[in-house]
């Protein structure tokens, strides 16, 4: 094997063993079986959500271990390519076992990114709002585009989702949209997309043909948990119902079984129509406002902290830019990231923006 490859090969059996030490791999196999013993009680579905949260996070915990153990074989598999290739040498083989190298610096790196999530809530989770901003039709086209994309990246991934509303624009696109992404450290790793995000493009709706600048802002906190009291006093709250519907109008719900709980001290509004009682939805309204509540007291927090350090915050700043036209381009305005293919990151390949986005905020924790 040649001394490039072989010095590579020592520093990612070094990164990977870093990893494995993170993770806690006796602790993991630990919890995988107690997991599995749960999930083979035959009362386990008396509890449907007990029953839910634990299926959920054995399979999660599995997969995690599965990842590891299979870039353990990759990299334990790869000093005998070399060897075989060489022996015989084969140039085409030579070519094949360094293009796995690639692959496999590229896969821990991915899973490196995981061990920087330590934040207190970064396990949780997620629920993400999406808003039209600025830019009138173009904005609301743009927000939908958005939920596309973090729905297909959800969907690449394997992670379920929940929609709790969607507020249609009329002519395209939508006003708002909230929803909850379920996979463990879901929360963490989609925090970094928080901010404003902004297109430019020729706009679709201008029958002129003109460029059209248009914004749109995100929103990522964590699910609230038993342990978080959040507490929302009954007078602080306006309840309005009403009848949940599609777009353009179109009813899907014969009763006023939509429900929208404003919260009267901070102005907050969430807004649930996914389910088919009135009480479901309110239920499911109020955990989405204790996400926003408790988000909003850690910006709070964060806020005070920049204070005395007497440093800006970037958070909810201008984020990423879209550029689909004179140019193609999709550049994060922090890391300087960029990917000159819009159409593959509006389809969800994001993996890259928010992995150097948790290097970017692990780098300004450590700086300040």
């Amino acid at each position: 094997m040649n001394p490039d490859a072989a010095a590579d090969l020592k520093e990612l059996s070094t990164t990977l063993e870093s990893i494995e030490a993170v993770t806690d791999l006796p602790a993991l196999r630990a919890e995988i079986a107690d997991l599995s013993d749960q999930a083979g009680q035959p009362d386990l579905w008396n509890d449907a959500d007990a029953a839910q949260k634990v299926t959920s996070r054995l399979a999660h915990a599995q997969g995690d271990l599965r990842r590891l153990e299979d870039l353990r074989r990759r990299l334990e598999d790869l000093p005998v390519l070399y060897e075989l290739a060489e022996d015989e040498s084969d140039e085409g083989a030579i070519a094949d076992a360094d293009a796995e190298r690639a692959k496999l610096r590229e896969d821990i790196a991915s899973l490196e990114v995981r061990t920087l999530l330590s934040g207190e809530y970064d396990e949780r989770e997620a629920l993400v709002t999406i808003r039209a901003e600025a830019g009138g039709v173009d904005a609301a086209d743009f927000a939908e585009m958005l939920m596309r994309m973090y729905m297909r990246w959800a969907e690449r991934h394997g992670y379920g989702t929940d929609v709790y509303d969607t507020s249609y624009a009329e002519e395209a696109g939508i006003k708002s949209a909230t929803f909850q992404v379920h996979a463990p450290f879901a929360y963490g790793t989609l925090s970094v997309e928080q901010g404003t995000h902004r297109l430019v493009r020729i706009s679709p709706f201008d029958n002129q043909g003109r460029r059209q600048t248009s914004f749109a802002g995100v929103e990522v906190a964590p699910v609230v948990e038993s342990s978080d009291h959040v507490e929302i006093d009954e007078k602080d709250l306006r309840v309005d119902v009403y009848r949940s519907s599609g777009p353009g109008g179109q009813g899907v719900n014969t009763t006023d079984s939509a429900v929208r709980l404003t919260h009267i001290p901070t102005g907050i509004v969430v807004s649930c129509q996914n389910e088919r009682s009135q009480l479901q939805n309110k239920a499911t309204a109020m955990l989405v406002l204790q996400a926003k509540l408790l988000a909003r007291q850690r910006q709070e927090e964060r806020a005070r902290m920049d204070a005395l350090k007497d440093t800006g915050s970037s958070w909810g700043n201008q984020m990423r830019s879209y550029v689909l036209h004179p140019y193609q381009m999709v550049k994060d305005l922090r890391t300087d990231y960029e990917v000159g293919n819009p159409s593959v990151v509006l389809d969800g390949e994001i993996d890259g923006f928010i992995e150097a986005g948790i290097r970017w905020r692990r780098s300004q924790s450590a700086d300040s």
